[in-house]
């Protein structure tokens, strides 16, 4: 008898210790889900505030005959750092322009970087009283004060420039900038030369920058990748630097443990970071990109030299140097060969 009830304790015992076991696995079920859905919820939120399309026909670029699909066909995004801090957030200058290319069949991506002072002609259509040749940079100022759109004018120019079609665009201001990358727990960035930068975040104060290895925060991200008028930006110059960055973040975002900033970084980005990219095709870039090999990404650069033209100092870039940079642009793209239209830059214009 004795012998009966020890067992029947036992049998108990196991069955209140299977139940514990069921209801912590259970528990941490509706955890994990609800996890996940928080996260879908608030980065869909945040993705649907920074939300601004570009009101395009066909919702395309005026250079593709048929509209893209994210995730399917290989794709250009023009990637913004929007300068308007001095401003009060207004009206400012895109003085990064990378145009990006993502190839879902080869699971490629390449970097292009547009030189902020190259000198277009903004058209009235966009810049109004502003038109005439600029810095590209301010195709963005001018767009945004004529109500035309600083992100749209920004992109024609580059269109026109470069003669690829610019699916999409992501803008992101100084602050955003800054509060995202201290969100990610920094970036490990090999810096190739050393020089130092103002921190407009603490009264102008110098950054310094050794060679090697080290382990940038938001300001001094910022510093890293604006940096152009210290004589090391001859031989290191702002363009490489903001293309090794990126690819630095990149590889940073997909690290283990990102995923858990997601909330975090979402709050900024309904703040700080305008797109137009909807919610359902960052989750598909995000699906098809997520394992991208950074170290792969492949970047070009615009041949061309800085000259004075009416006074003023501009990137000029060559015609072959176009060319170039057109031809494998649009290979990325799987496009046809085009002819280019590049204007005489000789031209005696007026500068506004």
């Amino acid at each position: 008898m004795a012998k009966l009830r020890t067992e029947r304790r036992r049998q108990r015992k196991k069955s209140k210790w299977k139940k514990r076991i069921l209801y912590s696995l259970l528990t941490l079920f509706v955890i994990i889900v609800g996890i996940g859905v928080y996260l879908a919820f608030h980065t869909y939120k945040a993705a649907k505030e920074s939300y601004e399309g570009l009101d395009r026909p066909g919702e395309k670029s005026e250079l593709r005959e048929e509209a893209v699909t994210i995730g399917k066909d290989p794709i250009s995004i023009l990637l913004m750092g929007v300068e308007n801090y001095a401003t009060n957030g207004k009206n400012g200058r895109a003085d990064t322009q990378i145009v990006v290319t993502l190839n879902p069949k080869t699971n490629k991506m390449t970097m292009t970087s547009v030189p902020r002072d190259t000198r277009v002609m903004l058209p009235e259509e966009g810049a109004g009283q502003y038109a005439g040749f600029h810095k590209i940079n301010s195709a963005y100022t001018y767009g945004s004060i004529t109500g035309y759109g600083g992100n749209k004018l920004t992109i024609e120019m580059v269109e026109d420039l470069l003669d690829i079609p610019i699916d999409e665009y992501v803008a992101v201001d100084f602050e955003g900038f800054r509060e995202i990358v201290d969100s990610l727990g920094g970036v490990e960035v090999d810096i190739k030369e050393g020089f130092w930068e103002k921190n407009i975040y603490n009264n102008d104060k110098r950054i310094y920058f050794e060679e090697g290895s080290a382990k940038l925060n938001g300001e001094e991200a910022l510093a890293f990748v604006r940096m152009r008028k210290r004589a090391v930006n001859n031989i290191y110059p702002r363009d490489e630097r903001q293309r090794q960055f990126i690819k630095a973040a990149i590889s940073q975002a997909i690290s283990v443990g990102t995923i858990f900033k997601v909330g975090e970084i979402s709050d900024i980005l309904g703040k700080n970071v305008e797109t137009s990219l909807k919610p359902s095709e960052i989750y598909s870039l995000q699906k098809v990109y997520s394992s991208i090999d950074a170290s792969g990404i492949e970047t070009f650069n615009i041949d061309g030299s800085n000259q004075m033209v009416n006074g003023s100092s501009y990137f000029i870039p060559t015609d072959e140097g176009v060319s170039e940079v057109t031809r494998k642009l649009r290979k990325e793209l799987e496009l046809s060969a085009s002819d280019i239209n590049v204007s005489s830059d000789n031209e005696d214009d007026t500068t506004y």
